[in-house]
């Protein structure tokens, strides 16, 4: 019998949602990383080197969204990883709407949701890497024994 995160009825979708959503915030985080400042400068209010943190966590965003999962290993960074998209998507939609661009929050918005959904998705892969058994199995720490000085 299947585990619950192996089941293919929601994981075909979800892994479309995942690779979508990566390759969204990979292009966008790209563009922050090598566009020029003044081109950067013209398309965003937003300080430079905040705009260039902000590419770096879209693309180790994108890339912990689809890495993981792909390749079998730390797969509970996944959801992690989608949490922390939402974050920045989250911020992006206050921001474009702050700026009173209305249209133009959607793009973020929708992207948020489909993190949220992504870690909701993949939550199981986390819950995987912290099994209960090897926390209660585990040795009890050496108690701190504190020298006396004469």
């Amino acid at each position: 019998m299947r585990s619950p995160d192996n089941s293919t009825s929601g994981n075909v979708p979800l892994w479309i949602i995942q690779v979508l959503v990566a390759i969204v915030f990979l292009a966008t985080g790209g563009m922050k990383l090598v566009f020029s400042s003044a081109a950067l400068a013209a398309q965003s209010p937003v300080p430079l080197p905040i705009l260039r943190i902000l590419g770096v966590c879209e693309v180790l965003g994108a890339l912990g969204l689809v890495l993981p999962g792909l390749f079998k290993v730390r797969r509970g960074l996944t959801p992690i990883a989608a949490a922390g998209l939402f974050t920045v998507a989250s911020g992006a939609t206050g921001a474009t709407l702050a700026m009173g661009q209305s249209a133009m929050a959607i793009l973020p918005a929708v992207l948020g949701v489909l993190a949220a959904i992504i870690a909701a998705g993949r939550r199981a892969w986390l819950a995987a890497e912290v099994e209960p058994s090897s926390v209660q199995n585990a040795p009890p720490r050496d108690e701190v024994r504190h020298a006396h000085v004469a």
